[in-house]
């Protein structure tokens, strides 16, 4: 059995999920914090915090920075996902017995989704720890969630509501699983909390299933006094027009997107989970009426 998970290491809390699962991890109570923070940062934390500067380049000091540490948790961007193996293999010198990679979307065990570009290094990374954990005794728990709930509304992205205008993806009636930031970091206070029922596997978190076309009915009804014009398009249409980005050395948000819109609305990629791990974990789901909430919030 899995000894019981106290010193914690948080890498990447100044991000979006990153603040809600520090700020969860702190009213727990259950658990010594530790931050690991590139030596340029200026990312101030609260009064009490133990925040170690470490170059995330050098596995000697990241060693060093993870000794006595029963487990870390990887939330870095986009762009920082290839930090990981280094982090990795501190973690194995240092006698980490638990790492929590940078997951936290779709479902990246899927072949579909690894085809696919956000997933190209989350795959790796996940691959990386499976062969690490046959040959020491670091074990690892992925988290996937679907696309965050209330971040996707209120950036835009699973519904825009910037001119009352969204795009609807496939007639808009495929059904995904969405979770609010708060529901993550519950899971992961979770999984840290249950080492053994989480060793060396993949929980699944979810909040609500919903459709865009069902977002685009509690848009309506929390602003009726609005102009909604949504437009159509398919994944295809997106996803080529992402493909031709790429061919031309543009990386963006626009390029990226399309592949993410893909992996949530295209059943054929895991999208509308068939299980959640919620009862494992000890996490209570949010209804719909969050939905209504946030758009109460942002729709003006």
């Amino acid at each position: 059995m899995s000894a019981p998970i106290k010193n914690v290491t948080i890498v990447g809390a100044a991000g979006n999920l990153g603040t809600t699962v520090f700020q969860k991890l702190v009213d727990s109570t259950n658990f010594n914090l530790q931050v690991l923070r590139r030596p340029d940062s200026t990312t101030k934390y609260p009064t009490g915090t133990r925040v170690v500067d470490v170059d995330f380049s050098s596995v000697d000091a990241l060693t060093a920075a993870l000794k006595g540490q029963d487990a870390v948790i990887a939330l870095f961007g986009a762009t920082s996902l290839g930090l990981q193996p280094a982090l990795i293999d501190a973690s194995i010198r240092a006698g980490v017995q638990r790492f929590i990679p940078s997951e936290f979307g779709g479902d990246v065990s899927l072949p579909k989704n690894r085809a696919l570009l956000p997933f190209l290094e989350k795959g790796k990374v996940e691959d990386y720890l499976i062969e690490k954990s046959k040959t020491s005794s670091l074990s690892y728990t992925f988290v996937f969630n679907g696309p965050f709930l209330d971040w996707g509304l209120e950036n835009n992205f699973i519904f825009d509501t910037s001119a009352y205008q969204p795009t609807i993806y496939e007639g808009g009636d495929r059904v995904f699983s969405t979770t609010t930031l708060d529901t993550v970091a519950n899971g992961i206070v979770g999984v840290l909390s249950h080492p053994f029922e989480t060793k060396n596997r993949a929980v699944y978190l979810e909040d609500v299933k919903v459709s865009q076309n069902e977002l685009l009915s509690i848009a309506k009804r929390v602003a009726s006094n609005k102009s909604w014009q949504p437009r159509h398009t398919t994944l295809d249409e997106a996803t080529a027009a992402a493909d031709e980005r790429l061919k031309q050395g543009t990386v963006d948000v626009h390029t990226v997107a399309p592949y993410l819109y893909r992996s949530i609305f295209d059943p054929a990629h895991g999208g509308n989970f068939q299980k959640n791990d919620n009862a494992i974990l000890g996490v209570t789901a949010k209804d719909k009426k969050v939905i209504e909430e946030v758009f109460a919030k942002i729709i003006s």
